[in-house]
């Protein structure tokens, strides 16, 4: 039997870390709070230096990269987050039959049973 509260810590924990990491790489978009974009470092560069500009455009376009990423695993995880409020938790979308607990064990966000895990 699907143990519910404990994969909802599980999700908050991971809610947790993941916003920690984008804090790192990102801000909350000031114009769009459910939104995220990512920082540049200041390397303190020359600008006259044009590798310099190269390796801090470099290192902005990484973070961007690394945001897009947390970015999208922390939107899964609080849709998860609201299916478990709204009694909507562990039924797949395309099937709508019972997402394996073993699935969910190994991603408490999945939106699919096994069968269908290739399209999500």
């Amino acid at each position: 039997m699907i143990n519910i509260q404990n994969l909802k810590e599980k999700l908050i924990t991971e809610q947790r870390r993941l916003e920690k990491e984008l804090l790192d790489v990102a801000r909350i978009n000031p114009h769009n709070p459910a939104d995220w974009e990512p920082t540049a470092v200041d390397m303190n560069v020359m600008k006259s230096n044009k590798n310099e500009v190269a390796d801090e455009i470099e290192e902005y376009e990484s973070r961007a990269a690394v945001s897009v990423v947390l970015e999208n695993r922390l939107k899964e995880v609080r849709d998860a987050l609201i299916r478990i409020e709204n009694n909507k938790y562990g039924i797949c979308d395309i099937s709508g039959q019972n997402i394996e607990e073993d699935r969910l064990e190994a991603n408490p966000a999945a939106r699919t049973c096994k069968k269908y895990m290739e399209t999500n």
